[in-house]
């Protein structure tokens, strides 16, 4: 299905998810459309959202199972506005997951398990909330490839990662919750607005009513905030990500000053769950 406006598909009953797990795809701009969504349908979710421009197209196979609206990415607020107006129209309770394109969600077990077994253990442990890192990716030959984009040949930072006290208004440090920095947006820091460097996103929730997304990618339930609960550790996925790459590349700002993102700790994507697991990139929990 198609429609004009966000409204039009929050409005319809019809359009409207009944049941999660829903992904949501940002498409900011022609790179990976198709790939991105092709993923996110693997992945297990079981309704597939894309906001898009209405000039791009979609593969006719995708055509028949993702739920298009026209959508413009440049708009102040516009990831904001899409994931609350998302919220609100679905049911309370319902599992979302937002994401931009070219970006590739990764959870342990990908391989052999879907993301809704995933979020149905989540769940058990009385989590409406999961922390997930935006794990970098890049090409390895800028000049084969200008927008830094290569699904072939895909590179990531293996170390380089750390996380920060995050302090709420009082100064004092926040509840089981941190900033987490790595990446390109930390090896390009002066070239990234500081309040654009963190990579944690809380990319998977539960809705609820009155339930908002900031745009730090925080939520207005602290307890969505947190990494953890309180008594262990609990599960966390990655999102390996070429919209940093993309942005540093096609910025007349910071494109001249990068010849290669390739440094003594890149390393090939495997696109395996494995390898993030193994750089600690994420967490399996008590999900055994």
């Amino acid at each position: 299905m198609q429609y004009d406006n966000l409204s039009s598909f929050t409005n319809s009953r019809q359009a409207v998810p009944q049941k999660g797990p829903v992904a949501l795809v940002l498409v900011e701009d022609d790179v990976e459309v198709a790939t991105t969504l092709r993923h996110n349908q693997q992945a297990g979710f079981q309704h597939i959202i894309a906001c898009m421009p209405p000039q791009f197209e979609l593969p006719r196979d995708l055509v028949e199972v993702v739920t298009r609206i026209d959508y413009d990415m440049n708009a102040p607020d516009a990831m904001q506005q899409a994931v609350n107006q998302v919220i609100a129209a679905v049911p309370a309770g319902t599992w979302m997951y937002y994401c931009y394109n070219a970006e590739f969600l990764f959870h342990p077990f990908c391989e052999t398990r879907t993301v809704g077994e995933m979020l149905a253990f989540h769940a058990e442990e009385r989590r409406d909330s999961m922390l997930t890192y935006v794990v970098d990716l890049y090409s390895d030959d800028l000049g084969a490839h200008p927008n830094a984009v290569a699904l072939d040949n895909a590179h990531l930072d293996r170390s380089g990662y750390y996380a920060l006290a995050r302090k709420g208004d009082n100064g004092h440090p926040k509840t089981r919750q941190l900033d987490f920095f790595g990446g390109l947006r930390w090896r390009y820091e002066e070239h990234v607005p500081a309040a654009r460097r963190k990579i944690d996103r809380i990319s998977l929730f539960r809705t609820k009513p009155g339930l908002k997304i900031d745009a730090d990618h925080t939520f207005n339930d602290e307890e969505y905030n947190t990494y953890s609960c309180e008594w262990h550790h609990n599960l966390t996925s990655a999102i390996c990500s070429f919209r940093t790459a993309k942005a540093l590349k096609l910025n007349p700002g910071s494109t001249y000053d990068i010849e290669t993102f390739k440094w003594h700790n890149s390393a090939r994507f495997e696109w395996h769950s494995r390898q993030l697991l193994d750089l600690g990139l994420m967490e399996p929990g008590q999900w055994f």
